[in-house]
């Protein structure tokens, strides 16, 4: 498989949404920002996504979906009925109508194992190289899996899985990961400077260059092993791209409406990339975290939801199609992502095109499926494609489902202030200052998020 490396992982340019018209009244701006406005009750977000879509000038939306309503207008009560019909309900429209379908693992996955713990990072760090053989066959569909364990720790430890975006070896400057073999794209973004790249291929000036995003040395002091794999080994997320991807070799998950998607590729990957860590002796099988940034957090809320091995679950900036409500019209919309990324979805979902306020679904309801599990929902400032406001809105409007199961959700009702993080109940939320990226500040209140509910729960 022959992959081509993401240049930029922002966001097109959004069309911009017109400033809320002036009222006589003048209540407007207090009914325009959720900070200054305070939402009593989840319940109460459809009403005030329709007062905000005509203080823009624009129809009203009809109110949010209710997760706890079932299609019959029955009302879940009970846990059991939540865990029995109503989240399998959930799961079944998300997939069909939007994430598409998976292959199920194949009994003859395997894993090579090509780096056994050499150590590195100062001394710091155990590293592991895995090589997972999805079908057991080295010609087959496959993808490096890159593990560091904290050398200081000698009990089973937690663990973080994450996607990156330019390869296992830029998260850290360690000259023994493996560089891809597949083709890369050289130049530089407002992220990483490629022009390491050289006739298309990574070369050893390419080590450590996305190290900033993570702070491998601080997760491994804190106890944390980390693990990843390069997004584009998946998929090389491009429009032509699908014959050097996975999918390719389950080309009887093509041509249907709920087809194999590439945010569901890269879902799929992460929870095979668990098969393997359940089996790793260092690790915690009941404390594994999920995380993403970008497109990729959308990947993590997605596999989050599917697969309830995760332990926690952290989106980073997920926007639309990952932690943003659609129905509030604000950001990148359905027709936007169709656009735009057609391979992302599946093809049910492009017939929701300018449908965004009057969708069936909406993505409370995705985070509501991670449910009693812990998670975290987090904003930029200046990201406005990802509708800071509308991810807040989503994380509030999962709470019904978290209580119902004896969880506290997001101990707040108004939107917070910037960088000041609520994360008391097991839904979290903070808007960073700044723009689309991953900073230290994120990482630290990651990290003391899953210190507090990973505290417990040693095996």
């Amino acid at each position: 498989m022959r992959n081509q490396s993401i240049n930029v992982p922002s966001r097109p340019q959004i069309k911009p949404i017109a400033e809320p018209r002036a009222s006589a009244s003048g209540l407007l701006p207090a009914i325009t920002n959720l900070r200054e406005q305070p939402v009593t009750a989840a319940r109460r977000l459809g009403c005030l996504l329709a007062i905000l879509a005509l203080a823009r000038g624009d129809p009203p939306p009809t109110p949010l979906p209710d997760p706890l309503l079932l299609p019959n207008g029955t009302r879940v009560t009970t846990a059991a009925q939540w865990r029995n019909q109503r989240r399998p309900e959930l799961l079944a429209q998300f997939t069909r109508e939007m994430y598409g379908v998976a292959p199920p693992r194949s009994p003859q996955m395997s894993f090579v194992m090509f780096d056994k713990g050499t150590v590195t990072l100062n001394g710091k760090a155990l590293r592991k190289q895995i090589t997972v053989l999805l079908n057991g066959d080295p010609k087959g569909p496959k993808f490096d899996l890159l593990l560091y364990l904290p050398k200081a720790f000698h009990t089973r430890v937690p663990a973080i899985l994450g996607l990156n975006f330019w390869g296992n070896h830029t998260i850290a400057h360690d000259p023994g990961v493996r560089l891809p073999t597949n083709p890369m794209k050289a130049g530089r973004d407002s992220y990483v400077d490629l022009s390491c790249v050289e006739n298309g291929h990574a070369t050893e000036a390419c080590r450590g260059i996305n190290s900033s995003q993570w702070p491998v040395d601080v997760m491994l002091d804190k106890g944390y092993a980390l693990a990843t794999v390069y997004c584009c080994d998946i998929d090389p997320d491009t429009k032509d791209g699908f014959e050097r991807s996975l999918k390719a070799f389950y080309p009887e998950l093509r041509n249907r409406p709920d087809n194999f998607s590439t945010i569901g590729e890269w879902a799929w990957v992460l929870s095979r990339s668990l098969d393997y860590l359940v089996t790793d002796s260092a690790i915690d099988p009941k404390r594994v975290a999920v995380f993403g940034w970008s497109r990729l957090g959308k990947a993590a809320l997605w596999a989050g939801a599917t697969d309830d091995r995760f332990a926690a679950v952290i989106s980073n900036e997920s926007g639309a199609g990952g932690a943003k409500l659609f129905r509030r019209g604000v950001g990148e919309s359905v027709a936007d992502l169709n656009k735009n990324f057609p391979y992302w979805f599946d093809q049910n979902f492009r017939k929701y095109n300018g449908l965004d306020r009057s969708l069936p679904f909406d993505q409370h309801e995705l985070i509501a499926l991670i449910a009693p599990r812990p998670v975290y929902i987090a904003s930029a400032e200046q990201d406005k494609g990802a509708d800071p406001e509308g991810e807040f809105a989503a994380a509030k409007a999962a709470e019904p489902v978290y209580k119902l199961l004896g969880k506290p959700g997001l101990l707040t009702d108004r939107w917070p202030a910037v960088n000041q993080p609520i994360a008391g109940g097991d839904i979290a939320y903070h808007v960073r200052a700044g723009r689309h990226d991953v900073k230290p500040f994120d990482w630290q209140q990651y990290l003391t998020f899953l210190d507090r509910h990973f505290h417990d729960k040693t095996l």
